[in-house]
C-alpha cells in the first residue's frame, strides 16, 4: 500500500509540474475566459464610431420610436432630398439610407449602399424593417402607432399544471433553458478533459513501457499496483487542474465589472435543482474514471509512444460522436437518439445531464444510467487490471485486435 501511495504521489507531482500541464491549464482558462467575457473582448477591438444610417420616410407611419439609434448604428430620421442623402452615401458621411414607400397597403422598403454593409449591420437594419411592417400593418386598421405597439409588445403569461399526482411537478421553461445552458457547458468539460486526460494516461505508460524503464520498475511493484497508481494520480490530477481552472475563473467572475457575470451565472444556476448538481458531478467523474481505465489498458498495448495515436482512436472516435449527440439535443432534448445515447457508459456523461436538466423525466431513469455506469466502471477495471498484467510486458506489432491476440497467445 506504502507503494501505491508513494507512486500516486509521484505521478501527480511530476504531472502538474510539467510544462504540458501548466500550458494547458492555463490554454483552458484563457478558453473559458474568452467565451465567458467575449462581449467584454469584442467591445475592445470593435470600432467605436457609429455607423450612421439615414431613414427617409414616404409614410404616414411614426418612425421615430421605431427606429432607434444601437450601440452600432445611429438613426438620423433626415427629411432631406433622397438624392442627397444617396450623394453623402456616395461620400462616406452615411454608411446607407433606408428608404419607406408604400404600395398597396404594403411598406416598402430600399436599403441603398456604396460599402456593403455587414452581416451583423445589415441584420439589425433588417429587423428594424421588418417592426416597422408589422406596426404599419396594424396601422392600417385605423389604430394608433401606440396601440399598435402595445398589441406586438404583449406577452402572454404562461403556467402549467400537472393533473397526473403520481408525476414529479414538471419543469417551467426557464428552468429547462438553464438546464440546456448548464448541460452544454458540462458536456465541453468532459469532452475536453476525457480527450486531455485519455492522451495523458496512454502516452505515459506507453512512454515507460518504450523506453523499458517499465520493466526495472516492475521489479520491485506488481503490474497491479502501477496500473493502479496511474488512474488514481491522473484522477488527481484531473480534480487539481478542475479546481485551478474554476478557481481563477471564480475570482474573474466575481471581479470584472463589479460581478455582473457572476450575478448573471447565479441566475441561471439559481433556476437547476441540487439533483441535478449531484448528478452532474458523479457522471463528470465516473465518466473520467472509466476512460483512465480505458487509456491505461491502451498504452500498455503498444510498444511506443508514437503507436498511442492509434490505439486512442476508438475511444475519441465514441467521445466525439456522445459530443455531437449532445449538441444536437440542445434544440430538442427528447428525441429517441438521446433517450439512447444517455444509457451507454461512454457517452452517458454527456448526454444524461442534458435529459435531468431540460425535459421531465423521472429520478429512476437518471439512477438506471447511473448504475449502467457503475457496473461498466467496476467491470472494466476488473477486466483492465487482469490484462494489464498480461499486456504491459508484452511487446508486439500491428493493429489493436492484432496485439490482443498476441497478448493472450503468448501469456496464456
Amino acid at each position: 500500500m506504502n507503494k501505491l501511495f508513494i507512486l500516486i504521489q509521484q505521478v501527480f507531482l511530476q504531472k502538474i509540474r510539467s510544462k504540458s500541464f501548466i500550458l494547458l491549464t492555463l490554454l483552458y482558462i484563457v478558453v473559458i475566459s474568452c467565451i465567458v467575457f467575449w462581449s467584454e473582448i469584442r467591445s475592445l477591438f470593435a470600432s467605436e464610431d457609429y455607423v450612421k444610417v439615414a431613414v427617409w420616410n414616404d409614410t404616414n407611419l411614426a418612425i421615430d420610436e421605431i427606429f432607434t439609434s444601437t450601440n452600432d448604428i445611429e438613426f438620423i430620421l433626415s427629411s432631406e432630398n433622397k438624392e442627397e442623402l444617396f450623394e453623402k452615401v456616395i461620400e462616406g458621411e452615411l454608411a446607407a439610407v433606408v428608404s419607406l414607400s408604400e404600395e398597396k397597403n404594403q411598406l416598402l422598403a430600399d436599403i441603398a449602399t456604396y460599402v456593403p454593409l455587414t452581416f451583423n449591420e445589415q441584420s439589425t437594419i433588417s429587423s428594424f424593417i421588418q417592426y416597422a411592417g408589422k406596426l404599419y400593418g396594424i396601422q392600417q386598421l385605423n389604430i394608433s402607432v401606440e396601440e399598435a405597439q402595445k398589441i406586438l409588445n404583449s406577452e402572454a403569461i404562461v403556467t402549467t399544471t400537472n393533473l397526473n399526482e403520481e408525476v414529479a411537478e414538471g419543469k417551467s421553461e426557464d428552468e429547462k433553458i438553464s438546464g440546456i445552458l448548464a448541460s452544454y457547458f458540462v458536456g465541453i468539460i468532459i469532452y475536453f478533459f476525457v480527450i486531455t486526460l485519455l492522451s495523458m494516461i496512454t502516452t505515459d505508460v506507453a512512454s515507460e513501457k518504450g523506453s523499458r524503464t517499465l520493466e526495472m520498475l516492475l521489479v520491485s511493484v506488481k503490474p497491479s499496483t502501477h496500473f493502479q497508481s496511474k488512474i488514481f494520480g491522473i484522477t488527481l490530477v484531473a480534480i487539481a487542474q478542475f479546481i485551478v481552472i474554476f478557481g481563477i475563473l471564480f475570482i474573474l467572475l466575481a471581479t470584472v465589472k463589479n460581478g455582473t457575470k457572476l450575478d448573471m451565472i447565479l441566475s441561471i444556476i439559481k433556476d437547476i435543482s441540487y439533483s441535478y448538481v449531484i448528478f452532474v458531478v458523479v457522471f463528470l467523474f465516473l465518466t473520467i474514471f472509466l476512460y483512465l481505465i480505458i487509456g491505461a489498458l491502451f498504452g500498455s498495448l503498444v510498444s511506443k509512444v508514437e503507436e498511442a495515436s492509434q490505439v486512442m482512436t476508438p475511444a475519441i472516435m465514441i467521445t466525439l460522436i456522445g459530443f455531437y449527440v449532445m449538441l444536437s439535443g440542445l434544440f430538442n432534448p427528447d428525441t429517441m437518439l438521446i433517450k439512447v445515447f444517455s444509457y451507454i457508459p461512454l457517452t452517458s456523461g454527456m448526454v444524461m445531464p442534458l435529459r435531468i436538466g431540460a425535459t421531465d423525466i423521472s429520478l429512476i431513469e437518471p439512477l438506471v444510467s447511473l448504475m449502467i455506469l457503475v457496473s461498466t466502471v467496476i467491470l472494466t477495471y476488473w477486466i483492465s487490471l487482469s490484462f494489464y498484467r498480461r499486456s504491459v510486458l508484452t511487446y508486439s506489432s500491428g493493429g489493436v485486435l492484432k496485439k490482443i491476440k498476441e497478448v493472450f497467445k503468448f501469456t496464456s
